[in-house]
């Protein structure tokens, strides 16, 4: 009898390590042609909340879309970018100041990266302590890198009072960051740096100029669902009217 409890013991015991799954920390995901979309996590309010982030692979280096959130990922990610494509980050942009976006700026800038955000967003994160680029874009501007052209947009404050949305006309994909919530969101997050009088307003600019998108990659979602500019707009909206109550 005392064989058999042992070995029942040590059944449940084999099941226990081989049924616990390692953490993950990075995750990389192809989006469509020479784009991907990275994730990492970090805690807020007691839960693991992931980020994410996308960069594109061109002839001339690739390109970074904000930082990892998780400090631990800012080398993990370059090295898994250059074992799977043998390239190196050319240039970094953060689309605002909050953390989750310009966590890795110093670091990346440290490594020889061209690390850039808005001449406003550098202003927020020097007032907050936030880590912060070493170049400044003035005003919309459009970037070409090898064979592909992008556009930053500043449609005005929402999330904060500095995002901006990059826009790749040609392949019709919006990076929307923080600013646009996911499909099945119940709420636009985080409103403690927000503007909710004019965050409706902010995303029908979006909307505005970049219209019909294929993709749109947010921030702490799924991005498999290009309703999320739409169902934004409309928390947005009904969040104006409570605020006005």
């Amino acid at each position: 009898m005392r064989t058999i409890i042992l070995t029942i013991s040590f059944i449940f015991s084999l099941i226990n390590i081989f049924g616990q799954t390692k953490e993950v920390k990075l995750k990389i995901s192809h989006l469509a042609g020479d784009f991907y979309i990275y994730t990492t996590y970090n805690t807020y309010e007691e839960s693991q909340v992931p980020a994410n982030g996308m960069y594109l692979v061109t002839n001339s280096g690739v390109v970074m879309f904000d930082t990892p959130w998780d400090t631990t990922q800012f080398q993990p990610l370059l090295d898994s970018i250059r074992l799977r494509h043998n390239k190196s980050i050319a240039m970094c942009i953060a689309t605002h100041w909050h953390s989750d976006r310009t966590a890795g700026l110093e670091y990346y800038r440290l490594q020889g990266i061209r690390t850039y955000t808005t001449a406003l967003t550098d202003e927020l994160s020097k007032k907050n302590n936030k880590k912060r680029a070493e170049y400044l874009i003035e005003k919309d501007t459009v970037f070409n890198v090898g064979h592909y052209s992008f556009q930053t947009y500043y449609p005005g404050q929402g999330h904060t009072a500095d995002n901006i949305v990059i826009w790749f006309n040609k392949e019709k994909i919006l990076y929307g960051g923080c600013l646009i919530k996911g499909a099945d969101a119940e709420n636009l997050g985080y409103l403690g740096d927000a503007n909710v009088s004019e965050y409706e307003a902010t995303l029908k600019r979006v909307q505005e100029k970049c219209p019909n998108p294929k993709f749109i990659i947010i921030s702490h979602s799924d991005w498999d669902n290009i309703k999320s500019l739409k169902h934004s707009i409309k928390m947005a909206k009904k969040l104006k009217k409570k605020s006005y109550r």
